[in-house]
């Protein structure tokens, strides 16, 4: 294969990858090999090929000849790419778990999606759902709801509008804006969030905001256990969540952590 054929290869994988990523990322229905091909106007025979490779690679992932996401070097691949606070988020993490034996997370906020960008070395284990890219709701997590920290209720009530929120969540899962808004008032006003089964059964989950010098927020730091685990230790755990947001916060500002902000690989 000549210089320009291997050009033309990797600009039309490059294409496909951003599609599927854009779709997996606004929510929309993913695609196989027939309507990938025809979204990009290429021929189906191409596509079929390019995506096996891209699978090969595990930029993309597919099951059982279903439809195409993301696969899990898309996301390893984005965060070797940055060299700031994505980066020392891995020692954070794995200090928190030492510290207090939890699962730790650093995730972004899409919209009413929360994206989880890196997680602790405990907190998966083979066949898990849990690796980076995974999708989750922004108003009943503890990572999501301390996204939305800046947002006060009308801004909430917007993002919120349209969300469905039946059958989404654990038994603490707020079951309307209004619900969140009073949830964020609640944890506002000790510092940190607490999302007591709002996910997931039996998974307490505290969470801060990790601000960049200017004091935006540029993602969640969140531990998560049991009641038994967390509930004794609440305040030391909030501590050191915070003291950990502060550090990778001060390491934000390099042009390729705004990919990462928006939950996208550059």
């Amino acid at each position: 294969m000549d210089s320009s054929s291997e050009a033309s290869s990797m600009a039309q994988g490059l294409r496909i990858i951003r599609l599927v990523a854009d779709r997996e990322k606004q929510g929309r229905r993913l695609l196989g090999v027939s309507q990938l091909a025809s979204e990009l106007d290429m021929e189906q025979s191409r596509v079929s090929r390019l995506t096996q490779e891209l699978c090969e690679l595990e930029l993309l992932e597919r099951v059982d000849r279903g439809p195409f996401r993301t696969g899990p070097r898309f996301f390893s691949l984005a965060a070797a790419l940055n060299t700031g606070w994505v980066r020392e988020s891995r020692t954070e993490l794995e200090a928190l778990v030492a510290s207090f034996g939890l699962r730790s997370r650093v995730s972004v906020r899409d919209g009413f999606r929360v994206v989880l960008l890196r997680a602790s070395s405990n907190d998966a284990v083979p066949g898990s759902f849990v690796k980076p890219g995974m999708v989750t709701p922004v108003w009943c997590t503890g990572s999501g709801r301390a996204l939305l920290w800046d947002d006060q209720q009308p801004a909430t009530e917007v993002l919120l509008q349209d969300v469905n929120f039946i059958g989404v969540g654990g038994p603490g899962a707020a079951h309307s804006p209004q619900e969140v808004a009073e949830l964020m008032d609640r944890d506002r006003a000790r510092g940190f969030i607490v999302a007591e089964e709002e996910f997931e059964h039996g998974i307490y989950e505290l969470a801060v905001p990790v601000r960049n010098a200017e004091g935006s927020i540029l993602a969640a730091l969140s531990v998560l256990g049991s009641r038994a685990e967390i509930k004794p230790s609440t305040n030391d755990i909030a501590k050191a969540l915070t003291a950990a947001a502060e550090r990778l916060g001060s390491f934000e500002g390099r042009p390729r952590d705004i990919a990462v902000r928006k939950g996208l690989a550059s």
